[in-house]
C-alpha cells in the first residue's frame, strides 16, 4: 500500500517507483446504464417506474441488492487474479444528494462505495472515484442521467456549485485513504464553448486541494475526454494532476465504416487517432491516463453463427490498441468489468432469473436499437431514413453542424432524439411491469443474477488483458 502521486509524466508510489495502473471501469453499478443492465432510457426513469409498479419498499430493496451483488469479494478476487491493479468507480450524484433537497448529504451514498473500495484494497486493487453523473448533466449522453440532449451543467451555475460542494464532502471522507489512486471529478464533459470546463476545473481543483492535498486529480478532456486544446496554461497551477483521454476505436463497434483486418493503414489510423488525443498533453510533458476504451462484442442470441467471427475481429482491435499503449507505458481502465453480455469482462448468464425474465424484452430493445451505445440499427434504419433525408433536403449543411459535431453526425443525432430518448421513454413502463407481483425473495433472486458465480467470463478478453498487464508491470 502506497499513496500514489504524479511525477512528471508518470504515476509513482511513495518510493518514487513508477506504477502503471491497469484495470477496468465498474460501469453500470452506482451509475446504472441501459446497455449494461438491460433497462431502457435513464436510471432516474427506471427507478421511478419500478417504484410506481411495485412500491417504494420493494423497489428500494431490489436496487440495494443489485448494488450489493454487482460487486462482491469474489469479483475483487477474480479481478486481482488477472494481474490488474485498478478499478475506476463511476457513481451518480443522486446517491449523495436529492434534487429537491440540495446540499444535504445522504450518508447512505457511502454504503456501497466504501464497501467496494475496502474490498478492492483487500485484494491490492487501487480505485479511482469517478463522478459520472453531475447535476444538470455535464454532457449530452444518457449516462449523465438527465433524460435530455442538452448539457445544462454548463449554463446553470448552481449545478456547478452543487458539484463543488459534493466533491468537498467526498474529499473530506476519503482523504488519507492510500488505496484510492485519485479523483476523476467529471466524466466526459461536453462544453460547447470549451472555456467553461477549464473555469470549472480551476474551481474544483482549488476546492479539493483545500480539503485533500494528497490524492491525484484526473481531469477528462472536453468533448468526451478527447480535446485539451483550449486548456491554455491552466495546468501550470494544478499540482499532482493527470489528464484523462477516452480512446474508443470505431473499428471495435458494429457501425465501423469498414471491417477491421489489422492492415498497416488501419493500424496507422488507430495510432493517429490516439496520438491526436494526447498530442497537446505530450507537448507539455503531462501525465496521461486512458480512462475508457475497448471494443464491444457480439452475442449469440442476436448475431447467431456470426458471433465468434465478429468477436475474433474485436479481439484483434483490442490487441492492436494495447500494443500502442504498451509502447507508451500508458495507464488505462478498459470499459467495462461486468454487464449483460455486450462489453464486460464478465457477464450475466442468459440462464439467470434476470435474463430469463427479460429475454423477450431485451430482444425487442436490441431490435429497436434504443440504446445509444454501440447500437446496431440495421432492423430499423429504414424507419428513420426519411427523417434524415428530410433534414438533408431542408436544412443547409452549415446549419447541421451542431456541437459536438462530428461526433454527432446527422444519423447519430436523429438516432439519439428519436430512438434513444423518444422510443426508449415509451419502453420504461414495460420494463418495470416485468417485476409486478414479485415478492422480496423473488426480487432477491433476480438481483442475485448479477453475482459473480452467476456470470460467465469473456475468456478471450481476460486473457489479452492479463498478458498485457504482465508485459508492462
Amino acid at each position: 500500500m502506497s499513496l500514489l502521486r504524479v511525477s512528471g509524466t508518470k504515476i509513482v508510489d511513495e518510493d518514487e517507483k513508477e506504477v502503471i495502473l491497469r484495470g477496468a471501469g465498474l460501469g453500470g453499478w452506482m451509475n446504472m446504464e441501459n446497455f449494461v443492465s438491460g433497462y431502457p432510457g435513464c436510471e432516474f426513469q427506471i427507478r421511478q417506474a419500478l417504484a410506481d409498479a411495485i412500491g417504494e419498499e420493494k423497489s428500494g430493496y431490489f436496487f440495494d441488492k443489485f448494488l450489493e451483488y454487482f460487486f462482491m469479494d469474489d469479483d475483487a478476487k477474480f479481478f486481482s487474479s488477472l494481474g490488474l491493479n485498478c478499478i475506476r468507480l463511476p457513481f451518480n450524484y443522486h446517491h449523495f444528494e436529492d434534487d429537491m433537497n440540495p446540499r444535504v448529504l445522504k450518508e447512505s451514498g457511502f454504503k456501497h462505495l466504501d464497501r467496494v473500495i475496502e474490498l478492492c484494497a483487500a485484494h491490492n486493487i487501487y480505485t479511482i472515484l469517478d463522478l459520472h453523473t453531475a447535476p444538470g448533466g455535464q454532457n449530452t449522453g444518457w449516462h449523465s442521467d438527465h433524460g435530455g440532449h442538452l448539457a445544462n451543467f454548463w449554463v446553470h451555475k448552481d449545478f456547478q456549485d452543487r458539484t463543488v460542494w459534493l466533491w468537498e464532502k467526498l474529499a473530506e471522507h476519503y482523504k488519507g485513504n492510500k488505496w484510492i489512486a485519485g479523483y476523476n471529478p467529471l466524466n466526459e464533459p461536453t462544453d460547447s464553448m470549451h472555456t467553461r470546463v477549464v473555469s470549472f476545473y480551476k474551481r474544483i481543483h482549488s476546492a479539493i486541494r483545500a480539503v485533500d492535498p494528497s490524492h491525484i486529480i484526473f481531469f477528462d478532456g472536453n468533448t468526451w475526454a478527447q480535446d485539451f486544446s483550449h486548456f491554455g496554461d491552466a495546468h501550470k497551477n494544478w499540482d499532482n494532476t493527470a489528464y484523462s483521454i477516452h480512446d474508443y476505436s470505431p473499428f471495435g463497434f458494429p457501425a465501423s465504416h469498414e471491417p477491421y483486418s489489422g492492415t498497416e493503414p488501419q493500424r496507422q489510423r488507430m495510432q493517429q487517432t490516439y496520438q491526436k488525443k494526447r498530442e497537446w498533453l505530450d507537448e507539455r510533458e503531462l501525465c496521461v491516463w486512458n480512462g475508457e476504451w475497448g471494443p464491444v462484442y457480439a452475442r449469440k442470441q442476436y448475431e447467431g453463427d456470426a458471433t465468434e467471427k465478429i468477436n475474433e475481429v474485436r479481439f484483434r482491435v483490442l490487441k492492436d490498441q494495447l500494443e500502442i499503449y504498451n509502447k507508451d507505458r500508458l495507464s488505462w481502465s478498459i470499459w467495462l468489468y461486468k454487464d449483460i453480455g455486450f462489453q464486460g469482462m464478465v457477464y450475466v448468464s442468459t440462464s439467470t432469473p434476470y435474463m430469463t425474465l427479460l429475454r423477450h424484452f431485451l430482444a425487442k430493445k436490441h431490435r429497436l436499437a434504443v440504446d445509444q451505445w454501440g447500437a446496431d440499427d440495421s432492423a430499423v434504419k429504414h424507419i428513420y431514413k426519411p427523417l434524415i433525408d428530410h433534414v438533408l433536403e431542408e436544412i443547409p449543411a452549415e446549419n447541421r453542424e451542431i456541437y459536438p459535431h462530428p461526433a454527432w453526425r446527422l444519423p447519430d443525432r436523429v438516432g439519439l432524439l428519436s430512438r434513444n430518448i423518444l422510443v426508449s421513454e415509451f419502453m420504461v413502463k414495460e420494463w418495470a411491469e416485468h417485476f409486478v407481483g414479485k415478492d422480496l425473495d423473488e426480487l432477491d433472486k433476480i438481483a442475485a443474477s448479477f453475482k459473480f458465480d452467476a456470470c460467465e467470463k469473456r475468456e478471450g478478453l481476460n486473457k489479452v488483458l492479463t498478458e498485457n498487464a504482465k508485459a508492462v508491470a
